[in-house]
């Protein structure tokens, strides 16, 4: 089974998330930071990443760089999914690894679409 690992600090976010999620048939992994997230990839690495930036301890960005580095850490699609939406934030998270970015509040269609941009999902599921 397809799994996504949605690293967020906010549980309302986490759980909107793995909602839709598990409405894709995605099996869903949660992490409040950057370094749990990581630890959770060390254990197993998942299909996907849906990634907040703002975060304690290990924010977004960081975590995304270190992902790229750990063994197969390159196959996960990561869509960002955060308030910062100013260029400077979009390229660096792009340029770290990112496959995607999207902007928060985010609905069900948003995910599915970003999901099948990214190649996570066949075609656009309807509402």
């Amino acid at each position: 089974m397809r799994t996504c690992l949605v690293v967020d600090d906010s549980s309302v976010v986490r759980k909107i998330a793995r909602r839709i999620l598990e409405e894709l048939n995605f099996q869903i992994i949660e992490a409040e930071n950057g370094e749990r997230a990581l630890e959770a990839c060390r254990r197993a690495m998942p299909t996907a990443v849906l990634l907040d930036w703002n975060m304690p301890v290990m924010d977004g960005h960081q975590f995304l760089l270190e992902l790229r580095r750990l063994p197969g850490g390159d196959l996960p699609k990561v869509v960002f999914c955060t308030t910062e939406n100013n260029i400077d934030h979009i390229s660096r998270a792009l340029e770290a690894g990112a496959d995607e970015y999207i902007m928060k509040p985010f609905d069900r269609d948003i995910i599915t679409d970003k999901f099948h941009e990214v190649g996570l999902i066949a075609a656009a599921t309807p509402a």
